[in-house]
């Protein structure tokens, strides 16, 4: 078979791979602990299930506008004015088939060929696929402390004659980080200096601890959204928990959009419909789900961040917010791909390796799920890394023997 040269670069998303095999496991009977997931156990607010509810009941569901239908640009302007202090008008806004799809279309409409696209590493495992996709080249930036915040002179120093475009996603997927307000402030400054789009990728800012605000990059600029090259990208997947929803949307200048929209009507055209009445019902309807959502993720990070600081040799910073820990494992095995195929193999853990975000020795570990899932799952991974563990370990019924160095 005849494959294009772009079909045999682009790799397999890692997190849908481990999803798959943990779901293969777990239909056979094993006793799978699932610590690499990207999505809350809870449920899709209840506004948002009438609302989709109610169109399905009419059993008119059709087609949509390319770029969302009115009563949801409605929602995301008022929510745009709510949480970001910026007033924009419905064709300052494009709803897509998630905020993967609302990037992805975001690259294709301003990319050429060979242009570079930089983020801060660790990363969001698609960004480099996405950006290759789109033609453009992806360009890590790792913080040369180690850390998971590289400096703007860093950022800066990364740039070139080709480089189009910084994707900021904070608080940041894998590490939890949330960057600085002012090393934020100084990128818009940056971008807006050097006349290039900034991609905000604001998927979990509203899942941050410790009495923290989001930062707001309209902060930062004196421009207006028109004349502006700021993106802002949002979802209702991980602050509502409607991931299969698959719903998000973009707030760009009209020109932007316009042309974003054409492009989006040509692949997929407008996102499900019942969909977008699901998200109306999400962003018009009672907000406590968000704060009773972000409230059990901090209590579950901190059960998981005091677990692992028990683990001899394991390095971790706590998160500041989203519902991933990426604690450094490289004292047991420094490839993290090993590592996770270890795990997976001896105790039936699964964790995503650190070497897809970027950052090699490192797992992420995610505790979006129970109480009982985090410490059951850090248990079977202290028992299979600690020299000084038990030589036996119990799970699913099953007596585990330690049978390694």
């Amino acid at each position: 078979m005849s494959l294009s040269q772009l079909a045999r670069s682009i790799s397999e998303s890692p997190t849908l791979k481990l999803n798959e095999t943990a779901a293969r496991l777990r239909e056979k009977g094993e006793p799978v602990i699932h610590l690499g997931g990207g999505e809350p156990k809870t449920k899709a607010p209840i506004d948002a299930i009438l609302n989709c509810t109610a169109l399905l009941n009419t059993a008119e569901v059709r087609y949509s506008p390319a770029d969302g239908i009115p009563a949801l640009k409605k929602a995301i302007i008022r929510y745009t004015d709510e949480h970001y202090g910026r007033l924009v008008m419905p064709e300052n806004v494009i709803a897509s088939s998630g905020a993967k799809q609302s990037i992805m279309v975001a690259l294709h409409t301003i990319l050429d060929p060979k242009d570079e696209v930089i983020f801060p590493a660790p990363y969001w495992v698609s960004y480099p696929e996405m950006v290759k996709i789109a033609g453009g080249v992806p360009v890590a930036v790792t913080a040369l402390d180690g850390g998971f915040q590289p400096t703007v002179q860093e950022i800066a120093d990364a740039m070139g004659s080709y480089t189009k475009a910084i994707v900021l996603n904070s608080p940041n997927n894998p590490s939890g980080a949330v960057y600085a307000k002012d090393f934020i402030a100084e990128i818009v400054q940056l971008c807006e200096k050097r006349n290039i789009w900034l991609i905000m990728d604001d998927t979990y800012n509203r899942l941050i601890f410790d009495g923290q605000a989001p930062v707001n990059c309209y902060d930062f600029t004196g421009q207006d959204v028109e004349n502006s090259k700021l993106i802002v990208i949002n979802c209702v997947s991980k602050m509502y928990a409607m991931t299969g929803f698959r719903l998000g949307w973009t707030v760009a200048s009209r020109e932007l959009v316009r042309a974003m929209t054409n492009i989006q009507s040509q692949e997929t055209s407008g996102p499900a419909t019942p969909s977008q009445w699901a998200a109306v019902g999400a962003l018009n309807g009672i907000q406590s789900s968000i704060d009773s959502l972000r409230m059990t993720l901090e209590n579950n990070r901190n059960v998981m961040v005091a677990r692992l600081r028990a683990i001899p040799g394991v390095q971790v910073t706590k998160p500041s917010g989203t519902f991933y820990c990426f604690p450094d494992f490289s004292a047991y095995e420094k490839s993290s791909q090993k590592l996770a195929a270890f795990l997976l193999e001896k105790v039936r853990v699964v964790a995503v390796p650190g070497k897809e975000f970027g950052m090699e020795g490192r797992l992420r570990v995610s505790y979006c799920g129970t109480i009982k899932e985090i410490r059951e799952g850090l248990e079977r991974i202290q028992w299979a890394l600690d020299p000084n563990s038990a030589n036996e370990l119990f799970i699913g019924g099953r007596k585990l023997v330690r049978d390694w160095a």
